[in-house]
């Protein structure tokens, strides 16, 4: 509430128009969504990719009203981080809206029918992996990318990978998630001609410190082509393949 507005407010309690109860109520209440947002509504147009709402920390209701002021501009949004119990609260609302419980994503308005010529491949080293993967694979959808997942072949069983390899080498752009050890990352680096991107998991057991080691791994990874992102940041990954897989030539 403004200055302007608190003034107004206790004008109108001044001249009996409104009683204190009501005025307390009003001063006291949360902030609405116009009040503390600043949506992006021009961010399609300025980067080639739609806008994308980070959902963790976010109320169902803070996520109801900016999915559908999207909605009623005629823009796709991409919501992250959403559980699905906060999915379904959004959903009763707007039915529309598409859910991906694995990862944890919602999205307004149709998948692209237009995609790229080339792939991005989403490579993960085990099924623990896969809820970071999916954001990944769900935000180059949204984005317009062709992508091939190859799940499930990391290091323990390196035989897997290389029953995979000719789709990997394929691709023009390869995400590789892994945590543990991040192993995996380097490997596939090795033996490929593609930009690799690492994207390190928090999943392991104490002394992988919520994914720190794999990170760690990672950045220093003797493999050459391979990049890095935050862990457990499958949309960050995919921004950046997509980028990368939307260059011509």
């Amino acid at each position: 509430m403004t200055e302007e507005d608190q003034k107004k407010l206790l004008q109108a309690v001044a001249s009996h128009q409104l009683d204190v109860a009501t005025a307390l109520k009003q001063l006291t209440a949360s902030p609405t969504m116009a009040e503390i947002t600043n949506l992006d509504f021009d961010r399609q147009q300025r980067t080639g990719y739609p806008e994308t709402v980070f959902g963790e920390g976010k109320t169902a209701d803070q996520i109801i009203d900016i999915m559908r002021q999207f909605t009623q501009q005629g823009q796709t949004v991409l919501g992250t981080r959403i559980t699905a119990s906060k999915a379904k609260l959004v959903k009763r609302q707007l039915p529309n809206l598409c859910y991906f419980p694995i990862a944890r994503c919602l999205v307004n308005g149709a998948l692209p029918t237009e995609v790229t010529p080339t792939t991005i491949a989403i490579v993960t080293a085990g099924t623990s992996d896969l809820s970071v993967a999916e954001e990944a694979a769900v935000t180059a959808k949204v984005f317009g990318n062709q992508i091939e997942r190859v799940y499930d072949v990391g290091v323990a069983g390196i035989h897997r990978l290389f029953a995979k390899l000719d789709a990997i080498r394929q691709a023009k752009v390869v995400i590789v998630a892994a945590g543990m050890d991040g192993a995996l990352a380097s490997v596939v680096g090795g033996l490929v001609a593609s930009p690799v991107i690492a994207l390190p998991t928090s999943v392991g057991y104490g002394s992988s410190y919520h994914g720190l080691s794999a990170l760690l791994t990672m950045l220093n990874s003797c493999a050459e082509g391979v990049t890095v992102v935050n862990i457990d940041n499958g949309f960050g990954a995919a921004y950046a393949a997509s980028v990368m897989n939307h260059l011509k030539g």
